[in-house]
């Protein structure tokens, strides 16, 4: 069985992209869904603190890079993540459009 690895990361939100950055993810669409899960993320969440967004999930898999990087193929995620990528401003020390991944500091099972 693979190990469990825990991920969390955070990126910006446009101030006035709020309202619509939740009502995208009120109903995500169902192909993204199905690549998130078919890459062996679990427990996804999304949490938002003013504009700030914080996600964390669980991957259980043996080829991490290469499964987030099978996501970012999908045409559906790729226009998933183009909408997204106007609703979201990069963080200091991120890549452009990108989640800006976090040390793990803590966890408790």
């Amino acid at each position: 069985m693979a190990k469990v690895q825990r991920v969390g990361s955070v990126i910006g939100l446009r101030e006035a992209a709020v309202e619509e950055y939740e009502r995208y993810h009120r109903e995500v669409w169902p192909g993204v869904l199905e690549a998130i899960s078919g890459a062996g993320i679990r427990n996804y969440s999304i949490y938002r603190f003013g504009t700030l967004l914080f996600s964390y999930w669980e991957y259980e898999g043996d080829d991490y890079e290469g499964d987030l990087a099978a996501i970012d193929r999908l045409p559906e995620c790729v226009r998933w993540n183009d909408l997204m990528a106007t609703l979201q401003i990069s963080v200091e020390g991120a890549q452009p459009r990108s989640w800006l991944a976090l040390p793990e500091v803590f966890h408790l099972d």
